[in-house]
């Protein structure tokens, strides 16, 4: 697993601005409904990680206008509750990124944005100013690095036990990380669930 030093990767020397897929009205990526676009790109290689393919920056195939106009006309079905970014390195992305996020936000406000990132809320802290402002446009973070040793199968929305799902506007106006309202993890492990079923 590689730790950056602040500021030390950054989009405009690393993105190609390429997704490695795009998944519409899926359940699975986050609360209710969702679209979902898989970036490439990432610097963290965590082990373990269930996406290596999407660690190169020219996986895929390049963002396109096209694309997004797909990507809005699905946010607009009055059933999906909003659009999920996952990796990939969504932070190493903000160059085509913000400009969709932004017109998420004056087309579709109704709709929330989630996004993955191997970064920790403290960590973008003190990030370029394209990751804050890509901070500043969603709404719910699930943060941190994929940590092998802290894997658990029955947690909400994430992989390893390190890693949180952050209400954005909250933290930002309290100044420290608060937790998601609606987190409801699984209470029992893998292992007993799986000894209930024999028995």
């Amino acid at each position: 697993m590689n730790n950056p030093k602040p500021k030390e990767w950054t989009a405009a020397d690393l993105s190609q601005n390429y997704v490695a897929d795009y998944k519409p009205f899926n359940f699975v990526d986050g609360e209710g409904v969702r679209c979902s676009l898989y970036v490439s790109g990432c610097m963290f290689h965590c082990e373990g990680c269930y996406n290596q393919a999407t660690w190169a920056f020219r996986y895929g195939t390049p963002y396109t206008k096209a694309l997004e106009e797909r990507i809005m006309a699905d946010l607009a079905q009055p059933y999906v509750q909003g659009l999920t970014l996952l990796g990939g390195e969504p932070f190493l992305n903000t160059t085509f990124l913000i400009p969709l996020l932004r017109r998420i936000r004056q087309e579709l406000p109704e709709k929330d944005i989630w996004s993955w990132t191997g970064y920790t809320w403290e960590e973008l802290m003190v990030e370029t100013q394209d990751k804050l402002e890509m901070l500043e446009l969603l709404d719910i973070l699930v943060d941190g690095r994929f940590e092998l040793s802290k894997k658990n199968l029955m947690l909400q929305f994430r992989g390893s036990s390190n890693q949180r799902i952050i209400d954005v506007k909250r933290s930002v106006s309290a100044d420290k990380v608060v937790i998601w309202d609606k987190l409801n993890d699984g209470n029992q492990s893998f292992e007993q669930i799986h000894k209930e079923k024999l028995i």
